[in-house]
């Protein structure tokens, strides 16, 4: 059986101010191109179909569209919300729209309700689990704990009494998940094998973000959402990626479709089809008057540019001086040169907390304050706030 999965497409997000609906919706024709061309038996979409809970007007027209295109495909289509939906928004019309064939599912109680296909090997079972908070769903899936591990594998557990229980024997299983899904076992800290973008929310949970691989053990394929790069975690389980770049750290991705071919036994086989790029991304960092003169960096004045000046002091209107060379510069940051044998300034803010979470810039501030670290009591108030905080702000999205 031939499926196609994608994830994160972020309906109505913006690229630092620039209106990206137009290649959204080139996006969502060549999506809908591919599942014609490569007669695929059905559409897995893993979540984040919108940037926002309370999305734009013409990012739900966008939708809307893209529904009736996939609907004309006369397949199935399978879709999730992702951490950035409103599953309460998305889902509306759920009934009616799977007697179109297209199957929301935003609801944690129906994760272990498959949508059940067959081909030439035998039946398929697609359980679709939507993004599970833990703090929200810990109740109604009864989890161990409020973590992202717990809430997941009782989900899980669900589906797989679903397989045993009412599936036929050698029914081939399909689980699509939106979470950050790591190569280990457990709760394993190593993310070596795993490439993150700026782009993508922080969903931790006490200070865990992720979860191991393990928690599908048995499931043939699983289909991810949530990290924007395609990308392998197992044999059986992979992230499509986000169909366009988002932010300046998904510049080298080579964004994608993926065509799964799932046969009896075997781990499926995988295709990735390139996604349209509607203008590239680069990086770049120099002196002012050598970005505005030296010929070398003709090349980028089409491209989306993130621009480092390196000057000692911020030039006088930087940014109109290089747009006039290059319009695209949407990014513009100031890292002065160090010159040799000279003192390095004090660092500045932005660079002291780059790359750190909010727990441990929380656990700085008290060390200096005081200088003393945080008491592990203090500690784990401190990570309840930093939770509480995130919650309450994908909260007053969904108001």
């Amino acid at each position: 059986m031939r499926f196609l999965h994608t994830s994160d497409w972020h309906l109505g997000r913006r690229f630092h101010g620039e209106d990206l609906i137009p290649a959204q919706h080139a996006f969502l024709d060549h999506l809908h191109q591919t599942a014609r061309t490569e007669q695929v038996d059905a559409i897995l979409v893993a979540g984040d179909i919108y940037d926002r809970a309370i999305p734009s007007l013409d990012a739900v027209r966008l939708f809307n569209r893209a529904l009736h295109q996939l609907a004309d495909l006369d397949v199935p289509i399978i879709m999730i919300s992702g951490n950035h939906d409103s599953a309460h928004r998305l889902g509306v019309g759920s009934g009616l729209f799977a007697r179109a064939g297209i199957h929301l599912r935003t609801d944690p109680a129906t994760c272990d309700v498959p949508v059940l296909l067959e081909d030439a090997d035998g039946p398929v079972a697609v359980y679709g689990v939507p993004y599970l908070e833990p703090s929200m769903v810990r109740t109604q899936l009864e989890a161990e704990a409020i973590s992202h591990r717990a809430v997941l594998t009782a989900a899980l557990d669900r589906i797989h009494a679903d397989l045993t229980n009412c599936q036929p024997a050698g029914t081939r299983s399909v689980v699509i998940a939106h979470a950050f899904v790591t190569p280990g076992t457990g709760d394993s800290q190593d993310l070596s094998e795993l490439e993150e973008s700026t782009s993508e929310r922080d969903i931790s949970v006490g200070g865990v973000a992720h979860v191991g691989a393990d928690v599908f053990d048995g499931i043939d394929y699983v289909a991810l959402g949530h990290l924007h790069g395609p990308q392998r975690v197992t044999d059986r389980i992979h992230y499509s990626g986000s169909p366009l770049a988002y932010s300046f750290s998904e510049a080298a991705h080579t964004k994608s479709l993926t065509l799964v071919d799932l046969g009896p036994g075997a781990a499926p086989a995988l295709t990735r089809v390139p996604c349209l790029v509607p203008r590239r991304l680069e990086r770049v960092t120099g002196f002012l008057d050598d970005l505005l003169t030296n010929p070398a960096y003709e090349q980028l004045k089409d491209a989306w540019l993130e621009v480092t000046l390196a000057d000692t002091a911020w030039p006088f209107e930087a940014m109109s001086r290089l747009r006039r060379r290059f319009p695209h510069t949407v990014s513009l940051k100031h890292q002065p040169a160090v010159i040799p044998n000279q003192a390095t300034d004090t660092p500045t803010y932005s660079e002291r907390v780059r790359g750190r979470s909010d727990l441990d810039i929380a656990c700085d501030f008290i060390h200096s304050m005081r200088g003393t670290t945080p008491t592990p009591d203090e500690h784990a108030l401190l990570q309840q706030a930093v939770d509480a905080s995130r919650l309450n702000d994908q909260e007053k999205e969904t108001v």
